[in-house]
């Protein structure tokens, strides 16, 4: 899922945010010849994902360091778990810590959080989807994150789907009824290979929604009883996404009312960093 030249490209421009001119705390103190270790070990129960955005932090400053991991993402990691070791220069390890804990806290976050409400779904077949509410730039990463907490990806951008939301329908009413029908048969007109879903505020949109050929239905802030009705009046003519007001708690009884996704953009724009640290081996034991 990480295209390889778009995270090296992030990588350096994440690490030319913080080194400016020069690491002048460590250049200052470390050896240019020192050598030593470093573990990352999480403090706290996560889904660990990230490591090869760290693995890549460490190679775009010296390409000798050596990134041995010890989980893989997408793992369940408990308190004190090891999940890298870096070896190489001190000078090296020291520069590049900070940025590599950076993204591997945050894509751990997002993980924990998406297996969170992934566990909370069951057995059950409705499936657990991210949103767009990421943070810019950072996009394929916290996707990338998603996926690896059990997650499954809603479009990527504005261009892979075909998306009629309230604000577009808003806009199409001014021309009279039949908005959802005439929206959709437009965007199949103009995108015949993407996918069309429409947002619904009422029990009445899913209808239309569904008579004008949806592939998706957004079922918007509806309570457990609309959506259990949204069900009943699509009758699997179109696929049906919770969202809007979704937490933690309400998961299983969503998932219980037949619907087939449920998007939760607190994934990617709350979840909380992860408690990770670098540990430094000290050579000797001494401080």
């Amino acid at each position: 899922m990480l295209n390889r030249t778009a995270l090296i490209n992030l990588c350096r421009q994440a690490l030319a945010e913080d080194i400016g001119s020069g690491d002048a705390t460590t250049e200052g103190v470390v050896p240019a010849t020192a050598v030593t270790e470093g573990t990352l070990v999480t403090r706290e129960e996560c889904s660990c994902a990230g490591l090869p955005v760290a693995e890549t932090v460490f190679a775009e400053l010296d390409p000798t360091m050596s990134f041995e991991p010890l989980v893989q993402d997408g793992d369940r990691c408990v308190p004190g778990q090891k999940l890298a070791v870096i070896a190489g220069s001190a000078r090296t390890l020291l520069t590049g810590e900070r940025t590599a804990l950076n993204f591997l806290q945050r894509l751990c976050g997002i993980a924990t959080e998406t297996r969170r409400y992934v566990d909370a779904v069951g057995a059950g077949n409705t499936k657990i989807l991210d949103t767009r509410k990421t943070t810019p730039g950072l996009r394929a990463l916290e996707k990338y994150a998603v996926a690896m907490g059990g997650g499954t990806n809603h479009r990527f951008g504005l261009y892979d789907r075909v998306m009629i939301k309230d604000n577009h329908l808003a806009i199409a009413r001014l021309e009279g009824v039949g908005a959802i029908a005439r929206a959709v048969e437009a965007c199949r007109e103009r995108s015949p290979d993407l996918e069309i879903e429409v947002e619904a505020d009422t029990l009445d949109d899913v209808v239309a929604a569904a008579e004008a050929g949806a592939d998706y239905i957004l079922l918007d802030n509806m309570s457990n009883d609309e959506m259990s009705e949204a069900v009943r009046l699509a009758d699997g003519r179109s696929l049906l996404e919770a969202s809007g007001g979704i937490t933690l708690e309400r998961i299983p009884a969503i998932a219980g009312l037949g619907v087939d996704f449920i998007s939760v953009g607190a994934l990617t724009h709350s979840a909380r960093a992860v408690d990770i640290s670098l540990d430094i081996a000290i050579p000797g034991g001494t401080p």
